[in-house]
């Protein structure tokens, strides 16, 4: 499990425009970088990311397009918390 908290975008501002993202494990304390095909690979692998504020935390999923992309998913709906995170 890991939380994503920091977004690198290319080329626009949309969900399709995540190049990378910053991520830590609460668990072990690891942290890293990662391209967005890393991040639909392991997801799509059965790895949990999430994004959270503190008080709410929201799952990351895989949006199948092409390229496949991450976006956030609460209530059986996509939503926008990754647009929210600080770039870097």
């Amino acid at each position: 499990m890991i939380y994503i908290y920091e977004v690198h975008m290319s080329g626009g501002e949309g969900h399709e425009h995540i190049e990378s993202v910053r991520w830590r494990n609460p668990n072990t304390g690891d942290s890293g970088d990662s391209l967005r095909s890393q991040m639909v690979r392991w997801i799509n692998e059965g790895g949990k990311a999430y994004v959270t504020d503190g008080t709410n935390t929201v799952r990351v999923g895989v949006v199948d397009a092409d390229p496949p992309y991450i976006r956030t998913y609460a209530d059986d709906v996509w939503t926008d918390n990754l647009l929210s995170l600080p770039r870097y």
